[in-house]
């Protein structure tokens, strides 16, 4: 069972930057379960929670594409550890937009992990956590599916679905005991974007755990990171589309 009593931490997408850099944040005095692909080769992140102060870190086993394992997962979790304190979906790809315009596969295969694999997991978790009356989903939508652009529009529109998705689940826990965060972030600096020119307003790994660790303790809905995004993108809402099409990603 859980060493500390308060629930265990799990990431799900224990490779992640950003999941690491929260986890990181959470982990003092907590149990973390880090679940990626590869779980035996996930030594750098393990220590890196070690040293953060994880009453103890565990790895699991998970792919997020492979919805039938989803269910199984979460329940050995819980039965290991105990009902899970706080649910961090930190998995997910970019994909490549110019490719994914005629390659139907590809598309398809940005909008299964963004959009398809989050609404499973978000499912399975929010029924165990709604059991035990208690817990925290944090879902990572972007900037991108607030209003999606040209530029990427096919991992647009499945953080659109993930964020519509969302805000529909955080009305339905509503007095359930569970609380759910969105964390909307705008271009991240990190291994995802790497060679890539950053956006506007960009920000790091670092910056949007922090941001998201904050709301968090807060008990927020939704952080938007940076800040200035959001009154930035109720301007850009109101773009004619034949300016909007132009819009660099």
């Amino acid at each position: 069972m859980d060493d500390t009593g308060a629930g265990p931490i799990l990431i799900l997408g224990g490779r992640s930057e950003i999941g690491i850099e929260l986890a990181r944040r959470l982990a003092p005095e907590a149990t973390v379960v880090l679940a990626a692909r590869n779980a035996d080769r996930l030594d750098e992140q393990v220590a890196m929670l070690q040293a953060a102060g994880a009453a103890a870190v565990h790895t699991q086993e998970f792919d997020a594409d492979d919805l039938a394992s989803h269910g199984p997962l979460v329940a050995s979790v819980v039965n290991a550890h105990g009902p899970i304190a706080t649910a961090v979906l930190a998995f997910g790809i970019l994909g490549d937009q110019a490719r994914a315009e005629t390659d139907a596969a590809h598309a398809t295969a940005i909008v299964h992990t963004d959009y398809v694999a989050q609404v499973s997991m978000l499912t399975h978790l929010a029924a165990v956590m709604r059991q035990a009356g208690r817990g925290s989903l944090v879902v990572f939508s972007s900037v991108a599916g607030i209003r999606v652009r040209r530029a990427n529009y096919v991992y647009g529109s499945a953080k659109a679905g993930l964020d519509g998705f969302a805000s529909g689940l955080a009305d339905a826990l509503h007095g359930s005991g569970v609380g759910l965060l969105i964390v909307r972030p705008g271009f991240v600096i990190g291994r995802m974007t790497q060679g890539m020119a950053p956006a506007p307003l960009p920000s790091t790994p670092q910056q949007v755990a922090e941001a998201a660790a904050h709301a968090l303790a807060k008990g927020r809905r939704t952080v938007w990171i940076p800040w200035a995004l959001r009154p930035t993108f109720f301007v850009m809402r109101l773009l004619p589309q034949f300016v909007w099409r132009r819009m660099p990603r």
